[in-house]
């Protein structure tokens, strides 16, 4: 295996990404190559561990050696009585299983110290349920394979290693106990975050002084409930399903992706309603301390702003505005000169009414926005053009029109139009014998010009951003750095939705849907976790990825018949392939020791 560099140019940028590549003999003796893992864009020194941990395991590759076998019909070359003779031509493979991918997630449950915290808070039920290990394997699964309940119990637990893993049996995927498992979780929540927050300080030295805060939805394909407290609601739709009721999701996070807290709201709440609890909240479990809120617009109040100046010690805010308000500032900003951040990047700073505005533009962002608006102005200019030319009546071109607004977007109002007035309708005329032919429609005459001071003032603001902040003293390049870290928690919502796979969701009782969310973050504590672990190894690397290489070790069950009618059963784990060995090391992990031998008694396990 070696390390392959592609280049790529992009902006006038020259970019630099890696592959872990190696080469397979095929027939004819030719040799091609095969991508192991994409690493992305490494720094050197990423690089040279990656190039030290191949040459080590190159180098400290172990030769093979033959051991001898005795068959039935050879004689052991041992003279003693108790030695039992092994049936080779009867072996069998069975029961191969899902192991690797089990075995991650049960390591960093581990890591996160799951295990000890649900242990003391969830202990063994009265016929001795284990209800710890009933939601570790809820969240095991939901990371792997993201499914229902009921598909857990019927065909995904038997596929899996979480008997041997966890130590248990069939028990941990009964079906009333895997819902009634969610009955138990939402009073831990608050610990469950506190407890959270201090192993990602342990493990990353994370820090919680920057939160990130946004709202998702996610919706429920069913009939509207009718009790007045649930909180399946019909409200504005994130996944544009207007039509299903849902709930919203209010979620905070560190830049570096850790979840700090999360909320299910009705499906109807407004997202400026929101902010005023969610502070009295981390205020409540983490104290007063200087933090910094990054929201976009639309959800803090003017009134909420200006609790957050007044309060003791002030919370600090960067907010997205409007670009309206834009225009009220333009004349106060358009006599401070820019500032270069860094190249292609431009700020002005003003500050008024004891807030500091931001006014960035992007040269990337400008002649991404511009390429995007001549697009769709030119695709509607053309569709226009079309519409002149056809016959249609009042109806059926207003129509039209409305169907190349919705796809020209923010480029129709660059468009002033003249349409007909429908109220001139002609006369009809008395009806004849002859009336029943059809006359041909004619032309409606409509006209359309670019509106060129919308055009010059859409012009002059493309890739431009407005922001708000009441800061302590802060570089630009920092104030900008934290406003586009808000990609951090769009990331989160688009992890909860692919990845861990939060919808949809099966359940109808209103306490066991914010439990299904409640299991479903849990998972994504163990995958943000596991990202941050690879971030330090190679950007490229996703969770998924790596998940995907970890579940191609499988467990099967060997099956040696003896000479006396019993058989001895050898749980065993393929070993990792080259590439995930390299990973194994990467990451500083070890595999565990081969689980040991079972024999059967009468065709029942020996104890």
């Amino acid at each position: 295996m070696f390390l392959r560099c592609t280049t790529r140019k992009k902006n006038g940028k020259e970019h630099r990404y890696w592959n872990l590549v190696e080469n397979r003999r095929v027939a004819g003796g030719q040799v091609v190559q095969r991508q192991v893992l994409y690493l992305g864009e490494i720094n050197d020194s990423q690089r040279e561990v990656w190039r030290k941990s191949i040459e080590v395991f190159e180098d400290g590759r172990s030769a093979p050696r033959t051991v001898a076998l005795f068959a039935e019909e050879q004689t052991a070359p041992i003279d003693d009585e108790q030695v039992i003779q092994v049936r080779l031509k009867y072996l069998e493979v069975r029961n191969a299983r899902q192991w690797g991918g089990c075995w991650l997630v049960c390591e960093l449950y581990e890591q996160l110290k799951l295990d000890q915290f649900w242990a003391e808070r969830l202990p063994p039920g009265r016929k001795g349920t284990r209800w710890d290990l009933i939601l570790q394997t809820l969240c095991i699964y939901r990371f792997i394979e993201p499914g229902s309940e009921w598909r857990l119990h019927r065909h995904w637990f038997d596929r899996s290693a979480i008997p041997e893993l966890l130590g248990s049996d069939f028990r941990l995927a009964e079906s009333h106990r895997l819902y009634e498992c969610h009955d138990l979780l939402l009073k831990h929540k608050e610990a469950l975050f506190t407890h959270l927050t201090e192993r990602w300080k342990d493990l990353f030295n994370a820090k919680f002084d920057i939160l990130l805060y946004d709202l998702t939805s996610t919706y429920f394909e069913c009939d509207p409930p009718i009790g007045e407290t649930d909180k399946r609601k019909f409200g504005h739709s994130r996944d544009k399903r207007s039509d299903c009721v849902q709930v919203v999701i209010a979620l905070i996070v560190t830049p570096e992706g850790f979840p700090l807290a999360y909320e299910v709201l009705a499906g109807n709440t407004s997202d400026k309603t929101t902010l005023r609890d969610f502070l009295k909240k981390i205020e409540a479990q983490y104290g007063k301390a200087q933090r910094i809120w990054v929201m976009d617009r639309g959800i803090p109040t003017e009134e909420v702003l200006a609790e957050m100046r007044n309060s003791e010690p002030p919370i600090y805010y960067l907010v997205g505005t409007p670009k309206s308000r834009l225009s009220k500032l333009e004349a106060e900003l358009i006599g401070r000169p820019w500032e270069q951040v860094r190249p292609g990047l431009d700020v002005k700073l003003l500050a008024h009414e004891g807030e500091l505005y931001v006014q960035a533009q992007s040269q990337d962002r400008v002649s991404k926005e511009r390429a995007m608006r001549r697009r769709r102005l030119r695709k509607l200019w053309n569709r226009l053009c079309e519409l002149q030319k056809m016959k249609l009546t009042t109806k059926a071109l207003l129509i039209k029109i409305g169907e190349a607004k919705k796809e020209a977007g923010r480029a129709f109002g660059l468009i002033d139009l003249e349409l007909p007035n429908p109220s001139r309708s002609r006369k009809r005329k008395p009806k004849t014998k002859r009336s029943n032919a059809k006359k041909p429609k004619a032309k409606l005459n409509f006209s359309f010009r670019v509106n060129r001071a919308k055009f010059r003032e859409t012009y002059r603001r493309e890739g431009q951003y407005l922001l708000r902040g009441y800061l302590a003293q802060q570089a630009p390049a920092t104030l900008w750095e934290y406003y586009t870290q808000l990609t951090e928690i769009e990331e989160a919502f688009k992890n909860l939705k692919g990845d861990i796979g939060i919808r949809p969701v099966f359940h109808q009782l209103p306490h066991r849907i914010e439990a299904h969310i409640f299991i479903a973050f849990v998972t994504y504590c163990l995958h943000v976790t596991l990202r941050r672990r690879l971030r330090d190894l190679a950007p490229g690397l996703t969770p998924r990825a790596v998940l995907e290489k970890f579940s191609a070790m499988q467990m099967i069950d060997v099956h040696l018949p003896t000479s006396d009618g019993r058989t001895i059963i050898l749980s065993r784990y393929t070993q990792p392939e080259a590439d995930l060995q390299v990973l194994l090391k990467q990451l500083k992990l070890e595999l565990p020791e081969q689980p040991p031998p079972k024999i059967t008694v009468s065709g029942r396990l020996a104890k």
